[in-house]
């Protein structure tokens, strides 16, 4: 039965990381607000996540700095001293969130089933959704919606973008002829595909009279890895790592004509602006963390690596079972990530 069989006048939300996981988030968020546009919603996110989502329409966003361990935690706790939410969505496992919903009033608090729930999350609510089938992480985000009483729907997302954000677009990106988006790093090395294929994939898109374009964050092993891949080009790419803020990548994957990057924020951020993604994946499952609209377009060697790391077959894993190892990306071949490009360019 339903949480709620009419709007409640007031939501928190907690999802405050990792981007990916909040652009997953954010449709779960908007479905609510269409469902009920009088609900206030507040949502306290992580700092860098909040780049994306701070002017979403109708929701206020509270930005949380883990940096400052328990002091940013009172700082949360403060701010929401005088507000008494009707319930708490409580959508991360982290022990630190938890903590963070301790401090916060609400009459419910809706964490993940047991069988799902990870460093005691359950001892922090009093309420759990029943879903422990869902395969991918936005469709769990999903069953915290039905949870409370909102029809499960198509996932869309409504990110606004600013003349600014676009405009970055045509001071850096020549007009004259499309370009793909090959976003190279994930949150760890291991996971990212080899740095001479993303060379040799740019130039065989050069080739077919695509503008290449690379995007990441500022950290230095990012930037690192895009001059590494730009130095074995034979023709020439556009380096933007580093160069954008969220909202800027944003607008640059919105107008992409297909995105290519391993299990990152990038892909899904992609997903929310309906560019189609080839992902490519090797330590996580697809089916749980791959881009959500373009699963048909992933290039995966994880279950080959999955059934034989664990000795079990796919179907016997568990949900978050990941693959260890730093040789499982090369198995990853230049023509398999050609063969979903050539359907979607046309090539």
């Amino acid at each position: 039965m339903a949480l709620f069989t009419s709007a409640p006048n007031s939501l928190c939300i907690l999802r405050l990381s990792a981007i990916g996981d909040v652009c997953h988030a954010i449709a779960a968020v908007q479905a609510i607000q269409k469902e009920w546009p009088s609900t206030k919603i507040t949502w306290i996110v992580g700092k860098v996540e909040a780049q994306l989502i701070h002017d979403l329409p109708n929701i206020t966003v509270i930005p949380f700095d883990k940096k400052l361990g328990f002091k940013g935690m009172k700082a949360i706790w403060a701010q929401l001293k005088d507000q008494h939410f009707d319930a708490l969505v409580h959508m991360q496992l982290a022990l630190r969130a938890s903590v963070l919903t301790a401090g916060i009033k609400a009459k419910y608090k809706v964490g993940f089933n047991r069988k799902r729930a990870k460093e005691g999350q359950w001892l922090f609510t009093n309420r759990k959704i029943e879903d422990t089938a869902s395969a991918h992480v936005l469709d769990s985000f999903y069953s915290f919606v039905e949870y409370l009483g909102v029809p499960k729907s198509k996932p869309v997302w409504n990110i606004p973008l600013s003349n600014n954000d676009l405009s970055f677009i045509d001071l850096h990106i020549p007009a004259e002829k499309p370009y793909v988006v090959i976003s190279p790093a994930a949150s760890k090395d291991e996971r990212n595909w080899l740095t001479e294929r993303y060379a040799q994939l740019a130039d065989w898109l050069n080739e077919h009279d695509y503008q290449v374009v690379l995007c990441g964050s500022p950290s230095e092993r990012e930037k690192q890895l895009g001059e590494n891949i730009e130095s074995l080009t034979q023709l020439p790419i556009i380096n933007l790592i580093g160069k954008t803020s969220l909202k800027q990548l944003t607008a640059i994957l919105n107008k992409a004509q297909v995105v290519i990057a391993p299990d990152s924020g990038p892909a899904h951020i992609a997903t929310t602006q309906n560019t189609p993604v080839v992902g490519l994946y090797g330590h996580s499952n697809p089916k749980r963390t791959g881009p959500y609209n373009s699963l048909s377009y992933v290039v995966s060697v994880y279950e080959q690596h999955a059934a034989t790391q664990h000795s079990k077959s796919i179907n016997e894993l568990k949900w978050s079972t990941r693959v260890k190892g730093d040789h499982i990306m090369q198995d990853i071949s230049l023509d398999m990530v050609k063969t979903p490009l050539k359907s979607l360019l046309n090539l």
